[in-house]
């Protein structure tokens, strides 16, 4: 039987918000150059430090509205009730025809695009270790105004519970161990300690 390693994987993970699926994928991007980390696009502008084609691809309402026109799109959302972000399918597939792993790093509605459409793909819940300390991250990260921390912790409750959907579940209680256990699942060697 073949193993997942001698065949391009894309592994889906997605989770709540302020869970650090963001923290997790830079990590692997970090450590484990054999996965290929798929950027997505999005409509809202960069955080501090964020990078143009590194962290997102950042586009104007125009230009993310002309890839959903051409199907350019392998999933896209409306997120929190403002911003679109969206994976663009020909770096997905390019990336796989040249027989890399590719891990999407994506929001619960894009999951479920995904998995219409890709159904033999990996899906990976990310999850908190607690409620308690998803809540802390949100606050602490200091990236929302009190009102959209609010919307973000309503919309993490409904994200919570759709965990069951996923294949499987990682508790982010720590970001190497997590990266780890993902990257096994991906049916990769993960780094020694």
């Amino acid at each position: 039987m073949e193993s997942m390693s001698d065949k391009p994987t894309l592994t889906v993970l997605a989770g709540p918000t302020a869970v650090g699926k963001g923290t997790v994928s830079t990590y692997i991007r970090d450590h484990y150059p054999q996965v290929w980390l798929s950027v997505s696009a999005t409509t809202r502008p960069p955080r501090p430090g964020e990078i143009n084609g590194v962290h997102y691809y950042f586009v104007s309402a125009s230009d993310f509205d002309d890839l959903v026109a051409k199907g350019s799109m392998l999933e896209w959302a409306v997120v929190h009730g403002r911003n679109r972000y969206g994976t663009i399918r020909e770096t997905v597939e390019r990336a796989m025809a040249e027989g890399k792993s590719v891990l999407l790093e994506i929001d619960l509605q894009g999951a479920r695009q995904v998995k219409q459409t890709m159904p033999d793909a990996n899906f990976v819940f990310l999850a908190p270790p607690s409620w308690e300390e998803m809540v802390r991250r949100l606050v602490g990260r200091g990236t929302e105004t009190p009102e959209e921390q609010q919307q973000r912790l309503e919309t993490a409750k409904l994200e919570l519970a759709a965990e069951s959907e996923f294949d499987h579940t990682v508790i982010n209680d720590d970001v190497q161990r997590a990266a780890e256990e993902l990257v096994s699942l991906m049916g990769l060697v993960p780094n020694p300690r």
